[in-house]
């Protein structure tokens, strides 16, 4: 099965698949370092994932996107962001797109958003909500380390990249951004990535929740 992996970010929900052709799309070089470190035997694309989508998705049979989550993350109404942006809507596109247009199986996942979502997901597993055209059965998502939102410091990320099992030399700091452990936050553990999987392989016949 052809998969294209969208916002691979350093590859938490990919590290458990198995069995499967794999593409990557990441936009910053040192998160896609990590991941190719990790993933070598996948194909990295560094570039823009939601234009990738439209233009390439018809090559493949499965697509997991994971769109950037900041704009819909509940700390964007937290005290010490007072940065005013609007909230990212590529997220909605993207599944609008996917439900119409894609002939094979996908699934968005974002973080549970500071608003009503939208579009009602598919299913709930820990702090993630997740779009998709396959039933997601229940999920028990690992339990997070203590500390997990806060965790900014050099040991804090050294307890996530050993929950994630995930393991690079240093820290990663992209888009002015000076939290070490966003980038490891950003991930979705990797049981949790391999359930969801799964349960777009067992399927029966792939009959989904939005196609006829």
């Amino acid at each position: 099965m052809k998969v294209l992996n969208l916002y691979a970010g350093i590859g938490g929900n990919r590290k458990l698949w198995e069995g499967v052709e794999v593409t990557a799309v990441e936009m910053e070089p040192s998160i896609a370092k990590v991941y190719s470190d990790n993933f070598p035997g996948d194909e990295l694309i560094i570039g823009d994932a939601h234009q990738y989508l439209i233009d390439h998705a018809d090559e493949f049979d499965f697509v997991w996107s994971s769109p950037p989550c900041q704009t819909h993350s509940r700390m964007m109404k937290a005290t010490r962001h007072k940065q005013k942006r609007y909230t990212d809507m590529s997220l909605y596109q993207e599944i609008i797109y996917l439900q119409h247009f894609f002939k094979g199986d996908w699934v968005v996942e974002n973080v549970k958003p500071f608003y009503e979502p939208l579009i009602k997901p598919t299913a709930t597993i820990g702090r993630h909500y997740f779009w998709s055209n396959f039933r997601i059965s229940k999920y028990e998502a690992p339990v997070q380390p203590k500390g997990f939102i806060t965790a900014g410091t050099v040991a804090a990320t050294e307890i996530l990249k050993k929950w994630l099992d995930i393991h690079f030399e240093g820290n990663i700091y992209y888009k002015g951004n000076h939290c070490p452990g966003q980038v490891l936050r950003n991930c979705v553990h990797p049981l949790t990535g391999k359930h969801v999987m799964n349960c777009a392989m067992n399927t029966p016949n792939h009959q989904t929740l939005f196609r006829a």
